[in-house]
């Protein structure tokens, strides 16, 4: 029961199911050749599109979110099977892409400018500044496993939106659905040669990071991204890396939507969200009784079969990334944390597990844990709650519960991440809004809007 993805005799990449090891599909493995061809392409059909009106950029995203909205059933289906993630989880990402592409399209139509008198100083020339975003070419994608549609259209929908070209590498582990939308925008009506995906593992995405693109936009892990940047070399880098995102529960809060929250983020895709509770601290004046609930509620958990509409976790994307997990469980417990239920698993299957008293160095809870484990620290200062957490090398969002004002704000004022979300959890993201983290979470935003601005040249005209 483990996720292969291995190049054939044929340069093929095979992806079989993480739950069952049965086949999803392939795809061609992209070489050298393939990639510098796509990238020359891509920049060939954008030299056109750069023209393009507003207007016109909006209808093609409109188009695409309908073809997905065509196909939806079989897209979630496709993701279930290469993933794993439950079909209610698929089923809520293929919607979810829609809207992202839909809400690209409108941002198009808004990608204002402005005027700057240049005379605002004493002897200041009497001239006006004309600022202007200009398409900026062509951007390399790179996306993860876990939401391999919806997290490409993040980068595809305010790439074109911008008037860019796209070329696209998804994750080996997850390969099928990027495919499947490559194919739909040219039903869609997209020039041909403006969006395209290759196929492969890190030797083509440094491959892709050093051909002649203008932007390359990564979604991944730090190490990774950092080796991308070094490849892409002066290039515009945009970087989602990755989250060890906290939430915090007041001894005010409401208990049981904290609960609730901390269970459905955690467990979502098996705990592989970039933004999921993977660390909560309980005040110790709840610590306790919430606790038990957290516990609790892990046990319901039903986990298995992902296509089954009753399940509500599935396997992790392969059996050494679960091999993993329970080996930084162990070390945590031969530290002295308590594992309290969980932690046990074969292949890919990993049961619902929290784990309590972590200590902070061990690597379950000082490192990014991609896996379903909630790992639960008791805490009393505030201060040094925040304290812990800004000395963390990560940085993406973290989620407080409490109903007193000056307790949240402090928590939003004084957290070192990009997001604080209130009575939220970490994972809560709206499509339009900017994501994405500071220090080893990333560089720039993603979120429709900004991400438009981000994947566009800046140009001033003065008269």
């Amino acid at each position: 029961m483990s996720q292969l993805v291995k190049k054939s005799d044929g340069d093929r990449i095979d992806v079989t199911s993480p739950y069952d090891g049965r086949m999803v599909g392939q795809v061609a493995q992209a070489g050298p050749g393939a990639i510098a061809d796509a990238v020359f392409s891509a920049h060939a059909a954008q030299a056109e599109f750069a023209f393009s009106t507003p207007a016109q950029r909006r209808d093609l995203l409109d188009a695409l979110a309908a073809a997905i909205a065509g196909e939806a059933e079989t897209l979630a289906r496709l993701i279930c099977a290469e993933v794993g993630k439950t079909i209610a989880e698929a089923r809520n990402e293929v919607r979810r892409a829609q809207n992202t592409l839909k809400l690209s399209g409108d941002a198009a139509t808004f990608l204002d400018g402005e005027v700057l008198h240049c005379g605002i100083v004493a002897g200041g020339a009497n001239r006006q500044a004309v600022i202007t975003y200009e398409p900026a070419g062509v951007v390399g994608a790179i996306t993860p496993f876990n939401y391999p549609l919806n997290l490409l259209c993040h980068k595809l929908g305010p790439a074109i939106a911008a008037g860019n070209g796209v070329v696209a590498k998804p994750s080996p582990k997850a390969p099928l659905a990027a495919q499947r939308l490559a194919e739909l925008a040219i039903q869609a009506g997209f020039p041909v040669g403006l969006f395209q995906v290759v196929h492969g593992g890190a030797a083509e995405a440094v491959a892709l990071a050093r051909a002649p693109v203008d932007i390359l936009s990564f979604t991944g892990g730090p190490s990774a991204g950092l080796a991308l940047k070094n490849a892409a070399g002066l290039v515009r880098c945009l970087m989602e890396l990755g989250g060890n995102d906290p939430l915090f529960v007041m001894p005010d809060a409401d208990i049981a939507a904290a609960v609730q929250t901390a269970i459905a983020q955690r467990y979502e895709i098996a705990g592989q969200s970039c933004a999921a509770v993977k660390k909560l601290y309980l005040h110790a004046d709840i610590h306790d009784d919430m606790l038990d609930a957290v516990v609790e509620a892990a046990r319901t958990i039903r986990h298995g079969d992902p296509l089954d509409p009753q399940t509500q976790m599935g396997p992790v994307i392969d059996a050494q990334s679960a091999t993993q997990v329970r080996a930084r469980i162990d070390a945590a417990t031969a530290s002295g944390a308590r594992l309290l239920v969980g932690g046990a698993g074969q292949g890919a299957m990993l049961a619902p597990t929290v784990i309590a008293d972590v200590p902070p160095h061990s690597a379950l809870f000082a490192e990014e844990t991609f896996g379903p484990v909630i790992s639960v620290r008791r805490f009393t200062d505030v201060g040094a709650a925040i304290a812990e957490v800004n000395a963390g090398a990560h940085g993406l969002q973290a989620g407080v519960f409490s109903n007193d004002h000056a307790v949240l704000k402090r928590f939003a004022r004084e957290l070192r991440v990009g997001g604080v979300m209130i009575n939220e959890g970490p994972d809560f993201r709206a499509e339009h809004v900017p994501f994405g983290g500071i220090k080893r979470s990333g560089l720039g935003r993603e979120g429709v809007r900004i991400a438009l601005r981000e994947m566009s040249e800046t140009k001033v005209v003065i008269d």
